[in-house]
């Protein structure tokens, strides 16, 4: 491994607390994929399969703020445990809702409770690296390292969690999943010594979160997931009007292989002067990308296509996170991290949404890229328009 990663997995107890995030981040490409196969499969019904996982994904974005201001306020390890076991006795609950047929809304009730409790552990990952290190070098390293562990999870949690399902047993890749949110988050909570302090402040509200910042993340953040929901939809769309069906997860790796090449690339970097500047050029990057895309229908050309857009996806994101790091208070930089997970996750439904009607209206699947590039051109005018106010200079305490 390069050495700036040698050096930031070196720090004592780095490597125990990112490889756990890890594992524990698998339910958030597992869970909704594997509900959709099992809950189809009983009752050949995609349209209540996905009502019931849309439950959970909605859950899970919807309290993640939530989840980090507690974590801000009562520290990570505290709230770690009790969030694991109840999204433990979520997906119990789950499995035995669908394995009893139960009719609506008990599986729904259940996914919204599994959704509500999923542990946010990326997050808490980047907090602690935040804490640990102060070289700004060093944290770009650790930032790029965190959306290359996320390319891995979203590339190889969908093929384990269609492999358990289908080929070992129907609630392995829900059981797998519950599992590994649960033990792994328990086992993240158990690293006390790594964790960040709970940032003291006086008697009195707490330091606020400057919305001319937070908002503009939030709604360039809705802007990817967009991108990231149509995309995939799109690309489904081409390979099955292509004859090509089984060709769909090969080019969604391309798309992450190529998010995860630049990842590592940009943590060998350092850290630039002007974060805004990167958000901003990262995502022209990324939303011109799609217009070569929304004319093409060779799936070789596409898969091309895909690979040099997704070199983008990793560059922004962490963009984002070093903003967002960069000018809130360190007593909510987890909740703070939060809303941009929220806003990501807020954007994948309508993503697949709109861009499965266009879809079936235009005249060949690739039209469906025009979503994503629309939406690319709002997230990057958003950043375009952005300037930190001066107040924005927060204090980090």
């Amino acid at each position: 491994m390069a050495s700036p990663y040698r050096v930031v997995l070196s720090r004592p107890g780095a490597f125990a607390f990112s490889s756990t995030g890890l594992v524990s981040r698998l339910p958030l490409s597992m869970l909704g994929l594997s509900i959709v196969i099992v809950v189809a499969g009983r009752t050949d019904s995609y349209a209540f399969a996905g009502t019931v996982s849309a439950a959970y994904v909605l859950a899970a974005a919807a309290t993640a703020p939530l989840q980090g201001r507690l974590i801000d306020t009562w520290g990570q390890s505290r709230v770690l445990t009790l969030w694991a076991l109840a999204f433990g006795t979520g997906v119990a609950l789950l499995v035995v809702a669908i394995a009893t047929d139960s009719a609506t809304p008990l599986p729904h009730l259940a996914a919204v409770l599994a959704g509500a409790a999923t542990p946010q552990t990326g997050n808490m990952v980047r907090a602690r690296w935040s804490h640990q290190l102060d070289d700004p070098d060093e944290l770009n390293t650790a930032f790029a390292l965190e959306a290359v562990l996320d390319e891995v999870v979203f590339i190889v949690g969908p093929v384990v969690a269609t492999w358990l399902t289908l080929q070992a047993h129907e609630f392995a890749g829900i059981a797998l999943a519950g599992l590994a949110g649960t033990l792994g988050s328990l086992a993240l909570g158990a690293q006390r010594l790594t964790a960040p302090p709970v940032v003291p402040h006086e008697s009195g509200p707490r330091p606020p979160l400057d919305p001319r910042v937070l908002v503009p993340v939030v709604v360039a953040s809705i802007g990817i997931g967009i991108i990231f929901g149509a995309a995939e939809v799109v690309v489904v769309a081409l390979t099955e009007e292509q004859g090509r069906p089984g060709l769909a997860g090969v080019m969604l790796a391309v798309w992450a292989a190529g998010s995860l090449g630049a990842g590592l690339a940009v943590g060998l970097l350092p850290t630039p002067d002007d974060v805004v500047r990167r958000l901003r050029i990262a995502l022209v990057g990324l939303t011109l990308s799609f217009v070569p895309l929304a004319l093409l229908s060779n799936l070789g050309w596409v898969a091309v296509g895909l690979l040099v857009g997704g070199a983008a996806i990793s560059p922004t994101l962490v963009a984002a996170v070093h903003l967002v790091r960069q000018n809130v208070p360190e007593a909510r930089l987890t909740e703070a991290l939060s809303w941009t997970t929220l806003g990501l996750s807020v954007g994948v439904a309508p993503g697949a949404a709109v861009s499965g009607w266009v879809v079936d209206h235009a005249w060949n699947a690739s039209a469906g890229f025009l979503v994503p590039l629309v939406a690319g051109v709002v997230a990057t005018g958003v950043a375009l328009l952005f300037r930190l106010p001066e107040s924005a200079e927060v204090s980090r305490h």
